[in-house]
């Protein structure tokens, strides 16, 4: 009985401990990501000037040379590699909230897809965990479709930060990019845009559900130009992991937000979630509270080389039905109740 005892206490033991030594993996995991999003462009370029002034210059000096060799290689469907797709961190991250991929329709090898990604959130944690990492098993889900998740341009001018993007199959989010992987790139592709962008977030908060849509329809334009399915994505609480400031239309603090997205491409937002080592206090890592990323049913979309406006129109407004049906249908599932109402801005 004393040996039982025993070897239960120990068993309990082990895995109290695996248990608190998952946590802190994830938690690491995702620090790493909060501040590769937040610092690692600007510390890289700086490290990359520090070492052009020091006895190791020729290093750097190589560096710059291939950046000027391999500058278009971003517009060009990037280099992306599975071997960091594939990393066990991204495990990690995703069990840290957890995030899930849903799937609802299949997608066809032979079609072309831009997936509209909805809401943006802060940081847009969904939409790297489900398409620029395999730890939810996209390709899985969706075999025979290469994934590129659409970010800002001025990411790709950043050292070692533009070679990182790219291993995970992330692109620019301009038009020769696109037009590239649409065209250029075979059957297959589906490249995801966070259509509400830096104006969406500006907005996102805990408890709230609205995208910034209507006036969004050079998506839409660029799907009938190629000819490629538009298939709306709801990301349910992207929202949650994080608490911001919002500041009312005419005040000051929107004012600076919205020109400095208008000059640099970003909006800055006070923001906050937990703290390293207290859920308790305020820091830059997520709260841990579910995301749930929906696929939903793609749209035919004829290939018109110059779509006018009538036709632009006509597709959005289809788009836009499909979305908030979309929402409409899940949301029951993943914890809002049947009277919540999708905001379309």
């Amino acid at each position: 009985g004393t040996g039982s005892n025993i070897l239960s206490a120990l068993q309990d033991l082990f895995w109290l401990l695996k248990s608190k030594a998952e946590k802190q993996l994830q938690i690491i995991s995702v620090l790493q990501w909060v501040l590769t999003f937040l610092i690692m462009g600007i510390a890289c370029t700086l490290i990359l000037m520090y070492i052009l002034c020091t006895d190791c210059w020729a290093i750097a000096a190589l560096y710059l040379a291939w950046l000027v060799f391999d500058w278009n290689t971003p517009k060009k469907g990037g280099r992306r590699s599975q071997w960091v797709r594939n990393w066990a961190i991204w495990r990690y991250f995703r069990d840290y909230f957890p995030i899930r991929l849903v799937k609802t329709h299949n997608l066809l090898t032979t079609r072309n897809y831009i997936f509209g990604y909805h809401p943006h959130g802060i940081m847009g944690l969904g939409a790297f965990c489900n398409f620029s990492t395999e730890a939810t098993g996209v390709s899985q889900k969706f075999p025979g479709i290469r994934p590129y998740l659409a970010t800002l341009a001025g990411n790709f001018r950043m050292p070692i930060l533009r070679d990182y993007l790219m291993s995970g199959g992330i692109c620019p989010v301009n038009r020769d990019s696109i037009d590239y992987i649409l065209s250029k790139n075979g059957n297959g592709n589906a490249i995801i845009i966070v259509v509400g962008g830096a104006a969406e977030s500006l907005n996102c908060t805990p408890g709230k559900n609205s995208v910034t849509l209507k006036n969004r329809k050079g998506f839409v334009k660029l799907a009938l130009r190629h000819g490629a399915d538009l298939v709306p994505v709801y990301s349910f609480g992207e929202n949650e992991v994080y608490k911001q400031v919002i500041f009312e239309e005419g005040s000051w603090g929107r004012w600076v937000q919205k020109k400095f997205q208008k000059h640099v491409g970003f909006a800055p937002c006070i923001f906050h979630g937990r703290g390293l080592f207290s859920s308790t206090t305020w820091g830059l890592l997520p709260y841990s509270k579910p995301i749930t990323t929906v696929v939903g049913e793609p749209i035919t979309i004829p290939k018109i080389d110059n779509p006018s406006q009538k036709d632009v129109d006509f597709y959005h407004s289809i788009y836009v039905d499909s979305l908030i049906k979309l929402f409409d249908k899940y949301k029951s599932k993943f914890g809002l109740p049947e009277t919540e109402v999708l905001e379309v801005n």
